[in-house]
Formats: C-alpha cells, sequence, structure tokens
C-alpha cells in the first residue's frame, strides 16, 4: 500500500495531517514523562511562537530558510533525486554572498551589493550541487552518497577557508568581519512596527516569491512535465526524448542554487558576517520539510512555518519549563521527520479500507 493508492486529497492533506499529530502526540507523552502538563506546554508554545507578534516574527524569520531549503529538497525530488546535501550547499553558499560582500560592500550601494551578494550565494551553492549531479549522470555515483559525502568536505573546507584566510587579524573568534551596513537586508519591521526589533526582513518576500516561481515552473510549464516525467520514470522519459544526465544536471544546479540563497537570510539578515556552522542543521530541516510538505508550495510554506514556530516557542517554553531541555525540540523535529518520511504511509491501509467500506 502505498499514498498513489489514496485519492489526492487523502494523500496530501489527511496522511500529513496524521503523520503531524502522531508526532506531536509522541512528543506530549515525553512531555508529560518530563513531569509537564502537554496541554499547558502547548499552549505556551503556541502563544510564543504565533500568538505574540515578535514571536510570529522569529518563527518567520526561522521560516525563511528553511523555505529555500525545503525547495532545494523538493526540486530534486520533483526529479527522483534524494538531496541530502543542502546543508553543504547552503554553507558554500554563505561562501559565495561573503565572497562578494568583502570584495564589493566598500563600493557597491544597498541596490547593487544585495544582488550581487545573493548571486554569489546562489552561484556557489549551485557549484557545490553541479558536483553530486554530474557524478550521478556521468559517472553512475548514487546522489545520495555523493551529497551527504560533500557535506562532510564542505565542513572541512569551510572551517579551513574561515581559519585561515577570513578571521581579521588579532580577531579569536571564528568567523569573517562584519560587512558594511549596506549589505544588511531590509528589515520589515520598518513597514511593520508591531513585529518588534526582530531580524525578519525582506528575505521572507524573496521566499514567497521562490515558492511561487517553483509551483508554475513544475505545474505549469514544459519544462517541469520533463522534470516530473524524469522523476515518474527516466526510461520513460529517455524514450520520449528527454536527456536524463542533462536534466540531473540542471535540476542538482537549481536545487544546489535555491539552498546556497538559504544563506541570505541567515547571513544578511541577521548575523552580517560568515561565522563557523552557521547553518545550524537547516539543510536538514529542509528534508524533513520536502517530506512533510508533500514538495507542493503551500506544504512547503506550511511545513517551514511548523519548524520556525518549534525553535521560537521550543526556546521561550524551554526558559518557561525548565524541565524541558532545548533539545527536546530536536526529538520533536526528530519524530516529525519518522512519521513524514520513513513512514509516510503507515495510515494508508486504514485509510484506503475505510474509503472502500464507504463506497461499498
Amino acid at each position: 500500500m502505498n499514498n498513489h493508492d489514496l485519492p489526492r486529497w487523502a494523500s496530501a492533506f489527511v496522511l500529513p495531517v496524521l503523520n503531524l499529530l502522531s508526532a506531536l502526540l509522541v512528543a506530549a507523552l515525553v512531555i508529560y514523562l518530563l513531569g509537564e502538563n502537554p496541554a499547558e506546554s502547548l499552549g505556551i508554545l503556541v502563544n510564543s511562537a504565533i500568538v505574540n507578534p515578535e514571536g510570529l516574527s522569529y518563527t518567520l524569520f526561522y521560516a525563511s530558510t528553511f523555505i529555500f531549503t525545503g525547495l532545494a529538497v523538493s526540486i530534486a525530488m520533483q526529479a527522483g533525486l534524494f538531496n541530502i546535501g543542502a546543508e553543504g550547499q547552503m554553507y558554500f553558499g554563505g561562501l559565495g554572498l561573503t565572497l562578494a560582500m568583502l570584495a564589493f560592500d566598500g563600493s557597491l550601494p544597498a541596490w547593487a551589493l544585495i544582488p550581487v551578494a545573493m548571486g554569489g550565494a546562489a552561484l556557489f551553492g549551485a557549484l557545490w550541487g553541479f558536483l553530486p549531479g554530474y557524478l550521478q549522470a556521468k559517472r553512475g555515483s548514487h546522489v545520495v552518497v555523493t551529497t551527504i559525502m560533500f557535506n562532510f568536505i564542505c565542513a572541512s573546507l569551510m572551517n579551513f577557508i574561515i581559519v585561515k584566510y577570513l578571521i581579521p587579524a588579532g580577531e579569536q573568534n571564528t568567523a569573517s568581519r562584519a560587512f558594511a551596513d549596506s549589505g544588511a537586508m531590509p528589515r520589515l519591521n520598518t513597514w511593520f512596527p508591531i513585529l518588534g526589533e526582530t531580524p525578519l526582513n525582506i528575505s521572507f518576500l524573496l521566499a514567497i516569491g521562490a515558492l511561487a516561481v517553483y509551483g508554475l515552473m513544475v505545474k505549469r510549464s514544459a519544462w517541469g512535465f520533463k522534470l516530473r516525467a524524469t522523476g515518474l520514470n527516466q526510461h520513460a522519459a529517455h524514450y520520449a526524448g528527454i536527456r536524463i544526465s542533462k536534466m540531473i544536471i540542471t535540476v542538482m544546479l537549481i536545487s544546489g542554487a535555491l539552498a546556497g540563497l538559504g544563506s541570505v537570510n541567515s547571513i544578511m539578515g541577521s548575523t552580517h558576517y560568515l561565522s563557523l556552522n552557521f547553518v545550524g542543521g537547516a539543510g536538514f530541516v529542509g528534508i524533513a520539510i520536502a517530506l512533510m510538505g508533500r514538495q507542493h508550495p503551500v506544504g512547503i510554506f506550511l511545513s517551514a512555518v511548523l519548524f520556525g514556530a518549534l525553535i521560537q516557542g521550543g526556546f521561550d517554553l524551554s526558559l518557561e519549563k525548565p524541565n524541558i531541555p532545548t533539545e527536546t525540540f530536536i526529538f520533536i523535529q526528530g519524530l516529525i521527520i519518522l512519521f513524514c518520511g520513513a513512514m509516510e504511509n503507515f495510515y494508508a491501509p486504514t485509510i484506503a479500507a475505510l474509503l472502500k467500506r464507504n463506497k461499498g
């Protein structure tokens, strides 16, 4: 039994909701075993992450990065590729952004500097996605293996580059110098003061735009049809005239570029310098978002907001409830990945049986 045996509304909506509720139910049990009231804890989390305007602003700030990494994984999935390398691609994209900033933040105005830096992020992310794509398309190396190994290679390479070349003389912090103020992404609280002094910036609007472009490209374009055909059956796509190797390389370039753009929100929208391991697992969260969101723009958005809310609400909850450590929410993320990924079709036989009984 798989979710293709179910109506579209059941596989796209009912299954993800049931999987999410299952993960939250297990999480509630863990919170209860830690000696806290699950309902009260959920109330604190929701109020901190959604109801409170400043908390919602932080939730959307985190979600902005997750949308890009979720899109990176999703577009690869559309072609039947499981890109586990968004973590490394975002990291390397941050290097491209930083090199552009260090080279031009003293000479270019903001209207030119920000696009140039974003281009550097996309270019370097695409490069790090190209290599595994080329190896699969031309050498037969499995993209799952190569992308996960490239994460480790990138982490070591970035550590070397930052420590060796980017730390300013006399500084101890493993980070580049701070960028000029002209390189900061404009913050949304300039137009919406209710959001408070939070780092939410126009990267959120760019992420929404990326979701729209993704939806149109995948569902409404000839290239998107070829992309989905490749993912459904490479042999049939090949006989239909689609160049599979070209499609694989192109998709991995786009996937890497999207992951690289995830660094824009984190660096230009918040820290304003490149730091060691600034990605913080956002690339791996993108895998969960793509699985849970069923590679659909609306699903990706809602999943990204959910994970953003878990981070923001979880931080405040751990402050109010010392019995609940912050690591609990990493565990909850793992539960969501488990139920929405490895066990995504757990409820499919039951739903199919209920639908069949109702028809009978």
